[in-house]
């Protein structure tokens, strides 16, 4: 398909990109067709449509939510807003983990060179934003502008059970106040962080909780991560897909 509509002329591509971007995006719910719209998140339809089932799925598990790995908040703002309207009459809370700036180094023999790669490229200042802005690493305050976008949407950081953490995760996920979690999304792309989340979330996830892994298909060192924290863990089902869920048993 792509070598197709490369032959064809630029008006044409547009197009037909844009029809093949409709498509995928056909069954997202308003509020992730408006992130995406505003290019809060580098989360393809299918990865964005997969969160939304799984947010879905846990409406009567216990326990607050949680994403690492906020980026530009499109992901982090869809999940607390879905959290909000499924509350029912819980107290859940959402804790949003980023370095918000630049992201660390791979360092584990555990990661692959395309990890390393894209480091590469990230540090020599090289990366590209969504549809040619400036990378959200490389932005001077990027909290305050995810904490804006998040009030764009209703969401007020730091009130109503909403709270984002600003650097590394080893660092920020002792001073949060969780006592269970029924929901994470890990997107945190290398091995260290990976095992990281991982082990720390499975310390307080609820029977029927999930955990949605963004970056299992696209960096060894997070397949690497995963596939030993389930060989660890034989109480967690995977369900494969776009972004594979861990769902912890009953």
């Amino acid at each position: 398909m792509a070598d197709s509509l490369h032959a064809l002329p630029t008006q044409f591509r547009q197009m037909a990109r844009r029809v093949r971007s409709q498509i995928a995006r056909k069954g997202l719910s308003p509020l992730a067709q408006a992130v995406l719209q505003e290019r809060l998140t580098y989360l393809s339809p299918a990865k964005l449509r997969r969160i939304e089932g799984a947010v879905q799925s846990v409406e009567n598990i216990d326990g607050d939510f949680a994403e690492f790995g906020v980026a530009l908040g499109g992901s982090a703002i869809l999940i607390a807003k879905q959290m909000q309207m499924q509350a029912l009459g819980q107290a859940r809370q959402f804790h949003g983990f980023d370095v918000f700036g630049m992201i660390p180094e791979p360092v584990s023999e555990k990661d692959d060179p395309k990890s390393r790669s894209r480091y590469a490229t990230i540090k020599s200042g090289a990366s590209h934003g969504i549809d040619g802005e400036l990378y959200y690493g490389y932005r001077d305050d990027l909290l305050s502008d995810v904490k804006q976008s998040f009030a764009d949407h209703g969401l007020t950081v730091d009130q109503n059970g909403i709270w984002l953490y600003k650097g590394l995760f080893e660092e920020t996920w002792p001073t949060a106040r969780i006592d269970g979690l029924a929901f994470a999304h890990i997107d945190c792309d290398w091995y260290d962080p990976v095992v990281f989340c991982l082990n720390a979330v499975a310390g307080h996830l609820s029977p029927g909780g999930v955990i949605v892994m963004d970056d299992y298909h696209d960096y060894g060192g997070c397949r690497i991560a995963v596939d030993e924290f389930l060989a660890a863990n034989p109480a967690y089902d995977f369900e494969d897909g776009p972004n594979p869920i861990l769902r912890r048993r009953i």
